[in-house]
């Protein structure tokens, strides 16, 4: 049944008049994004309790006045401070299965089926004020001190649990056991604080490792991973069994590899959690890259290149037809770019095709293609199929033999722009790369337009940002000379909150690009090495990877401890 529309509950219930109706939806065109019932607070027309009122009523849901309740602890128990803080609810009542909870955006349907995700209760839903439920969870959550060391101290003495474990994991498989093992509280609960930890701290992924003593988490974030206190080791067939349930993976298989994915909505954004599981010597060792589109950008002003080069490689992708490449390790935000420029390029006259593996973000407007190679459905294959689809622009997720170059050269060659990604070290040896593939020499000049380098360093925290002075091994290291340094200034964050006392916070992009002209085709036409490739894209204006991370630690954006870790000396 269809929803009736706040501004009308609003008329009904005399809070508005239909001409002040008029007037606010005028003014919410003027405010895209913005709910009506918010612009109607803002112009002072309806109070907090009003609107609570109204959205209880369009959703058929009861309201209640938080400060008036008295919540019980073991109520308060159910959700932990990090979900409570992130999804903006609070647990008022718990009988048999079912959990009430308040929240002040009712509206919001995804957070009911998350939270039916991680916590395994019926979620019901009462309406409170944004003020009454701020004030709650400063009121309840806000000297809690439960962390992941609490839960995990709270796991190794649960005698219980242990026995549980030991009879699941000894013998044949008993999946009733083995289900209700996963789905019990305190695996639950620890699995969902560090998910929702990995998520607030924009976490790019989640390793899980079984060890011989040992269970080890560790977080990845800004490039680098960091441990979490490891939880009891028995409990490692329980959480690896519990995200295999959420991924909705076969609980029974324990000597194959497992590819899944686990769906979330977190605090009103989309996160996706692509989940792979391995068998290794002690157990399952399971890794999840964390896709959060809110964090990703896909806005190519928004990459971090400098104007010049910003505009050198707008001009690059739009040209009619021809390969740009972009090279870089993984994780060096290879796809971000990628997806950013045909974000840009995505206009109503052209068809863009991707093909990928996996399909990391959903595109509006662009048909995206999963690889499956188990199935046949190579790079090579779809890229074939693709051409009878009458694309303007096609992205090849990663040239990985000569089959897929091949098909993509002769797509560039029957006007389309193609692009794709490389595993190379820089753009000049992008071109030896292909040549090793064994494409002709003669269809690398007559096609690639561009090649783009990328690197991601880390930033350093603006909150407890320091000038210093780099130790001599590393001056040498960037073979920098006193002369060199004059003038210059290096800084580092001293560790603060703010960056979890790392002294970084964030990442930013270090380009660099080539692009092809005749000097640069005539030479690989006759064979040059990399050097003399790498030379004449300089002295046409190319900067390298070094020199654009030097420039970043001049202007105090990173270190030159990050510049040396992510780029290589230039010959």
């Amino acid at each position: 049944m269809a929803l009736r529309r706040i501004g009308q509950i609003l008329v009904d219930l005399g809070y508005a008049s239909d001409e002040q109706l008029e007037m606010l939806l005028d003014e919410q065109k003027e405010r895209p994004g913005q709910m009506l019932g918010q612009v109607a607070m803002d112009l002072g027309l309806i109070n907090d309790d009003q609107l609570a009122q109204a959205l209880g009523e369009q959703m058929s849901l009861r309201t209640v006045a938080l400060g008036d309740l008295t919540i019980k602890p073991e109520v308060l128990e159910k959700v932990t401070e990090t979900m409570a803080q992130m999804y903006r609810i609070i647990p008022i009542e718990f009988d048999g299965d079912t959990l009430t909870i308040a929240m002040c955006d009712p509206q919001n349907l995804g957070v009911q089926d998350e939270l039916r995700t991680f916590l395994g209760f019926s979620i019901l839903v009462v309406v409170a004020t944004e003020p009454a439920v701020i004030a709650a969870l400063d009121r309840y959550y806000g000297e809690s001190t439960e962390s992941v060391e609490s839960i995990v101290s709270d796991l190794e003495a649960d005698v219980d649990l242990a026995a549980a474990v030991a009879a699941a994991e000894s013998g044949s498989v008993d999946l009733t056991s083995v289900e209700a093992l996963a789905d019990s509280a305190p695996v639950r609960k620890l699995l969902n604080m560090v998910l929702l930890l990995a998520i607030k701290d924009h976490a790019s992924d989640l390793h899980f490792e079984p060890f011989e003593d040992e269970f080890r988490i560790r977080i990845k974030a800004d490039g680098v991973l960091y441990e979490m206190v490891p939880p009891p080791r028995h409990l490692a067939f329980a959480i690896t069994t519990r995200i295999k349930v959420m991924a909705d993976l076969d609980i029974a298989e324990r000597r194959l590899p497992q590819d899944g994915r686990i769906e979330l909505n977190v605090g009103g954004h989309q996160v996706d959690l692509r989940v792979s599981v391995l068998p290794t010597m002690f157990g399952e060792s399971v890794v999840m890259r964390v896709l959060d589109r809110s964090v990703v950008s896909l806005d190519l002003a928004k990459v971090g290149m400098d104007d010049e080069m910003m505009a050198n490689f707008r001009e690059v992708i739009a040209k009619p037809n021809g390969i740009v490449l972009v090279t870089g390790p993984t994780g060096s935000g290879k796809t971000t770019t990628l997806y950013s420029a045909l974000n840009e390029l995505n206009i109503i006259e052209d068809k863009i095709i991707t093909t990928e593996d996996p399909v990391e973000y959903d595109l509006d407007g662009i048909i995206q293609v999963p690889i499956d190679a188990s199935i046949g459905n190579t790079f090579a294959n779809c890229l074939r199929a693709i051409l009878r689809q009458d694309p303007d622009k096609i992205l090849v997720g990663e040239i990985r033999d000569f089959e897929t170059a091949e098909i993509a050269i002769q797509a560039s060659l029957t006007g389309h722009v193609v692009f794709s990604t490389l595993h190379t070290n820089d753009a000049p040896s992008t071109i030896t790369r292909l040549k090793d593939m064994g494409v002709p020499t003669f269809l690398l000049t007559a096609t690639v337009e561009a090649i783009l380098a990328q690197r991601l360093v880390r930033r350093v925290c603006t909150k407890c940002r320091e000038e210093y002075t780099p130790s001599r091994e590393i001056l040498d290291d960037l073979e920098l000379t006193k002369k060199d340094l004059k003038g210059k200034k290096f800084y580092r964050g001293g560790g603060c909150e703010n960056c979890n006392s790392t002294g970084y916070k964030g990442r930013v992009g270090l380009f660099e690009l080539m692009i092809m002209n005749n000097d640069l085709r005539e030479k690989i036409m006759l064979n040059a090495s990399t050097d003399e490739l790498r030379e004449i894209a300089r002295k046409n204006g190319m900067v390298t990877l070094r020199d654009a991370g030097m420039e970043a630690a001049y202007e105090g954006t990173t270190t030159p401890e990050e510049v040396i870790r992510e780029t290589i000396v230039d010959a």
